[in-house]
């Protein structure tokens, strides 16, 4: 028996895709690096790290989890990685997102 096993192939491939998206976004300092490679259109870590509040190991490991899901990209420039975000994945996104979003009801019990 498989303990760790988070049973995703018993839901929809919007359904684990939504998910995706959602745990990405499920953390104020990705939406704060999201929001400045938006405004930026590109950049390396580095600027990432002054740009925030945050030590860039911290960093780091939000920027491999949006990357891990496909919202970034990194292209390596010498020592340095350049991130920006993936535009195919964005706009993706955005249509699963209003997809679902407009599906939502408010209702009451």
């Amino acid at each position: 028996m498989n303990m760790g096993v988070t049973k995703t192939n018993l839901f929809t491939d919007q359904q684990n895709r939504l998910a995706t998206i959602g745990k990405a976004l499920a953390h104020p300092a990705r939406i704060a690096i999201l929001e400045f490679l938006l405004k930026e259109k590109d950049c390396v870590c580095r600027a990432i790290v002054d740009e925030l509040p945050l030590s860039q190991s911290t960093i780091s490991q939000h920027l491999k989890v949006l990357k891990e899901c496909g919202m970034i990209i990194g292209t390596i420039e010498g020592k340095q990685v350049c991130y920006c975000i993936n535009p195919q994945y964005w706009n993706t996104a955005k249509e699963l997102l209003a997809k679902f979003l407009i599906k939502l009801k408010p209702s009451c019990c």
